[in-house]
């Protein structure tokens, strides 16, 4: 009798264990730039929220100083997603041989990014910046690239400087450390609105950005050829957050709360900054410009043939359709 029981007992374990196992989440690793940028939440807020476990999803969230750090995480196979990531820094990546793939549209449109000098700062417009040191956050991001076409649509000589974050950079700019800074909304916002920095040049200044898909987000090849079902999930649950964070308020409530700022903010943030079908995951536009441009300041020997173009976005925006 000890026996039978002891047996029922085994069963018993074994059974919910394999039950267990069965409903337990996929789990996806990401590397994001920029905590905080309304951009890049989707992923933070869309879990709080319950859009991924309702897909059978558990992200595992890593953030970077920028999108050169977030795509040497996905090259490496430390994580298997990064958000964010420049166009022409992945072009150049992919041209190379480095393992990743474009999954989707992170954002298209240059609305966002700013550069600012502090308020008693001599520069005045971006045409004062030769000679002058000014910030992008790391290198192959597209905060990179924008620096380097300052310089080229403008004709000034000035000394690109990797500062990371916003807050680092912020903290450089205004202790007199880098000449022009950097920022993404919502971080600078409320220093602009305060007079204590003014903006010089915004990204949307070169008018190539305007319409090209400046930032995607991309996958270790590994995890684009082997895991379609949990890309599939994943991207679902994205667009379903997205779907959220511009209808809802809760969402908005959620990401004031989160990065520590008024509603009020946040709500302006989302509307003047991040137009929702920029954000659109399918979106892929100015990819012919993106790679003249890539080319142009050194990200990319030459255009990708069609057949690498083809390869690259295989697996893009599935599951979104």
């Amino acid at each position: 009798m000890k026996l039978s029981t002891t047996l029922r007992w085994l069963v018993a374990v074994a059974i919910a264990s394999v039950a267990a196992s069965a409903m337990a989440d996929d789990v996806l690793k990401l590397a994001i730039g920029q905590r905080g940028n309304w951009e890049n939440a989707a992923p933070e807020l869309g879990q709080k929220a319950g859009f991924f476990s309702k897909r059978g999803l558990t992200l595992e969230i890593l953030y970077t100083q920028g999108a050169g750090e977030t795509m040497q995480a996905v090259i490496s196979g430390s994580v298997d997603l990064g958000i964010g990531v420049g166009t022409a820094g992945v072009l150049g990546a992919f041209a190379k041989g480095a393992p990743v793939r474009a999954i989707a549209n992170s954002m298209t449109g240059a609305d966002d990014l700013f550069w600012y000098v502090p308020a008693a700062s001599p520069i005045k417009t971006i045409k004062d910046a030769a000679g002058k040191t000014i910030a992008y956050s790391t290198t192959g991001s597209s905060t990179n690239l924008a620096v380097l076409a300052f310089m080229r649509e403008f004709g000034v000589q000035a000394k690109p400087v990797a500062t990371g974050s916003p807050a680092s950079t912020f903290t450089q700019t205004m202790s007199g450390q880098v000449d022009i800074g950097w920022s993404s909304p919502p971080f600078g916002v409320e220093a602009l609105q305060q007079g204590r920095i003014r903006l010089i040049v915004r990204e949307s200044d070169v008018p190539a950005f305007r319409n090209q898909t400046v930032r995607l987000m991309i996958a270790n090849t590994a995890t684009a050829e082997q895991r379609h079902d949990v890309l599939d999930r994943y991207l679902q649950a994205y667009r379903e957050t997205l779907d959220w964070m511009y209808s809802d308020p809760a969402a908005l409530k959620a990401y004031a709360e989160w990065v520590n700022i008024p509603e009020s903010l946040a709500k302006e943030v989302r509307d003047q900054f991040y137009p929702k079908d920029n954000l659109r995951l399918d979106r892929l536009s100015g990819l012919d410009a993106a790679m003249a441009d890539a080319v142009s300041l050194k990200f990319l020997a030459a255009p990708l043939t069609r057949q690498q173009q083809d390869d690259l976005f295989k697996y893009y925006a599935r599951g979104t359709r």
